[in-house]
């Protein structure tokens, strides 16, 4: 994305944040009191509240430089959700093997990397564009494929790329491990502070919004 800087906002504050994913379910009820309900969004979208994790002014101040850096709403950036970051549950280590990301057929080179969500029929399957550098490894049929010659990931597309005469074979499952960051954007252009009712303990509202595959 050229509108995208490929940088994350300040962990300390985020980590204090509020928010989570949400969808657009559009309900329908019938004369006879059924109910006819439609998803109008292919991937959830998450939203937080960044004012929530700023408790001081030099995290206030930290905060503005960061929005007018962005200029507002225009320029997206990364985000590190503390509850869902990686391939994983929080409390493991990502290994190569959590995340099945496609099936090798020996002529695709690249495969998107993704998080799975859920264990039943209706398992959401979350495409993850924003991995972080250095922070991948990839496996087929479990071997990991660690030589950087035969296999790279695109830090800004979360796209794994094998090199020719290294493609998975048909049949073969390729898996990778992972963190990531959620793409999101200021989902407003002025940020207005009190600073009275700031010191009084007064939390400025700062939305932020993830930016959809």
């Amino acid at each position: 994305m050229t509108d995208f800087h490929e940088i994350r906002f300040p962990t300390d504050i985020a980590r204090g944040a509020r928010g989570g994913p949400e969808r657009l379910t559009q309900i329908v009820t019938l004369a006879s009191g059924r109910e006819v309900r439609n998803s109008r969004w292919a991937h959830s979208r998450r939203r937080y509240d960044a004012g929530v994790g700023i408790r001081t002014l030099d995290a206030l101040a930290a905060v503005v430089a960061f929005f007018e850096e962005r200029r507002g709403r225009l320029y997206g950036f990364r985000w590190r959700d503390r509850l869902d970051w990686k391939s994983c549950p929080p409390s493991q280590a990502p290994a190569a093997t959590d995340q099945a990301i496609g099936i090798g057929d020996g002529v695709t080179g690249t495969f998107q990397l993704c998080k799975h969500y859920g264990t039943g029929i209706a398992t959401y399957r979350r495409p993850i564009t924003k991995p972080v550098p250095g922070e991948v490894a990839v496996a087929v049929d479990g071997v990991p494929a660690d030589d950087p010659g035969h296999v790279t990931c695109d830090a800004a597309t979360g796209r794994v790329t094998f090199a020719a005469g290294h493609l998975p074979g048909p049949g073969a499952m390729v898996t990778a491990g992972f963190l990531f960051d959620v793409p999101v954007r200021f989902d407003i252009d002025a940020i207005e502070v009190d600073l009275s009712a700031f010191e009084a303990g007064e939390i400025p509202k700062i939305p932020i919004v993830e930016i959809k595959p």
